[in-house]
């Protein structure tokens, strides 16, 4: 952050990292040469240390095979089928907010890791139609591996003597990766035989058959159960292996990232009272005092609240950088970069430039207002990446990230006393706070509506 502000004027730089040289790109036009092309879809060496927990998912594959998969799972993503889905966010968002009950009108608490476990039971009914019921037992084997393994991913990323599998499988840290790498593929083989098995017995029915009777209820229907039916070009099924890279990936990517995006802008929102008295207004219109749980109409009505989101994801974008490996020579702004060059886009120092966004460090949602959106470089702003290699999940996150901030609003008013400066973002392999996220809540008062 300090040279991308050091050479605001100067679109791009050189980092070296130890041994190896990295170009830094901040700016939109810089960024645009890299995520408009199709041919620099290759992520970059530290992305390896993924590969013995994800495989060659979504995430980490590259050529053919990733556009093949890309091609194979956009209809999994389709709206009338993340509709479907809208019933679990609604269900873990009322636990979480009998969760956050106990601390109404009492002393600050760090609301950061209530957040994580919803976001971890959505994705886990949403991806693998498993409830691990992590907000009533976050002491779960499978929810403590999920959190020490990417701990362990970051650890190593950054420590060059961990690079090499053999020297890393004599140290404590390499047998704790093998030991909890084994209960995630464990887990998530399991539950796709399970699920497989369940799908031969029904034989593809829509509707579940319990007792001889025909129930009304539709059966829930979870990412694993498509990917198991899903076929390539060719007609072929996925094998259960390339099957565990995605649930796998879901699981790590669909998680963590929406739970700090609601995170942070929980934070802004108990930061700028005015701003939360917006939402809440919003809030009001569309519900009144009704607690009834939330429909794809309401959300579509709730534009503040996803401005806020989106102004938050500016602020705070949840993966603060993210590589590429240049698979060809290239020039950029007058500057040769040679093939195999990696470059790191840095969506938190993209996302305040003074140009574009004026006093980048105040948070305001109506800048994400259509009129104001217009005319803007669609790469100044990438929270979900940008270009062919673009988050697949980013309609899935949205609607997942408005619904539990609108459960968690339409119970409380959220107060602060942590200062900016007091947050000290950490980018990991997302961007957390060092010190959590500390709020006071109050019981909201009836809408005057």
């Amino acid at each position: 952050m300090k040279y991308s502000e050091e050479f605001r004027n100067i679109p791009l730089f050189k980092l070296w990292v130890g041994p190896l040289p990295f170009l830094i790109l901040y700016h939109p036009d810089t960024v645009e040469v890299i995520l408009s092309n199709s041919k620099y879809i290759q992520k970059s060496y530290p992305y390896k240390f993924l590969h013995p927990w994800l495989g060659t998912g979504l995430l980490t594959s590259t050529g053919k095979k990733w556009r093949s998969r890309r091609k194979m799972l956009t209809p999994t993503f389709h709206f009338t089928i993340l509709a479907d889905f809208l019933d679990v966010m609604n269900e873990q968002a009322n636990i979480l907010v009998q969760k956050l009950e106990k601390h109404v009108d009492k002393e600050p608490f760090d609301c950061f890791l209530y957040i994580t476990l919803c976001a971890l039971d959505i994705i886990c009914e949403t991806a693998m139609g498993k409830n691990v019921g992590a907000q009533n037992n976050k002491d779960s084997e499978y929810v403590r591996a999920i959190y020490r393994m990417s701990e362990l991913i970051h650890h190593r990323q950054k420590s060059p003597w961990f690079w090499p599998d053999l020297i890393y499988s004599l140290f404590q840290e390499g047998r704790e990766h093998s030991k909890n790498l084994k209960i995630l593929h464990t887990f998530t083989d399991n539950v796709i035989a399970e699920k497989a098995s369940q799908l031969k017995n029904q034989k593809h029915k829509s509707d579940a058959v319990i007792n001889g009777e025909q129930s009304k209820s539709k059966v829930r229907r979870a990412f694993l159960d498509m990917l198991l039916n899903t076929t390539d070009e060719n007609g072929k099924k996925m094998s259960y292996l390339d099957i565990r890279e995605e649930v796998d990936t879901f699981m790590f990517e669909g998680h963590d990232t929406t739970a700090a995006s609601m995170n942070w802008c929980i934070y802004l929102l108990a930061c700028y009272p005015e701003v939360q008295r917006k939402v809440h207004k919003e809030l009001d219109e569309v519900f009144g005092d009704s607690d009834c749980p939330i429909t794809m109409d309401d959300l579509k009505k709730l534009q503040y609240l996803e401005s806020a989101i989106k102004e938050a994801l500016r602020i705070f974008p949840s993966v603060p950088f993210f590589a590429r490996t240049l698979s060809e020579e290239i020039h950029m702004k007058g500057f040769k970069v040679p093939k195999g060059t990696d470059c790191i886009i840095v969506p938190y120092a993209l996302h305040r430039n003074p140009d574009i966004f004026p006093e980048p460090e105040e948070f305001r949602p109506e800048r994400f207002f259509p009129e104001n959106s217009a005319g803007r470089n669609p790469y100044a702003y990438v929270p979900f990446s940008a270009g062919p290699r673009n988050c697949i999940g980013q309609r899935f996150a949205l609607m997942e990230e408005k619904t539990v901030l609108a459960t968690i609003l339409r119970h409380f008013q959220v107060e602060t006393k942590q200062r900016r400066n007091d947050l000290h973002p950490v980018g990991e392999l997302i961007l957390r706070p060092n010190k959590g996220i500390w709020i006071q809540l109050k019981r909201r008062p009836p809408s005057s509506t």
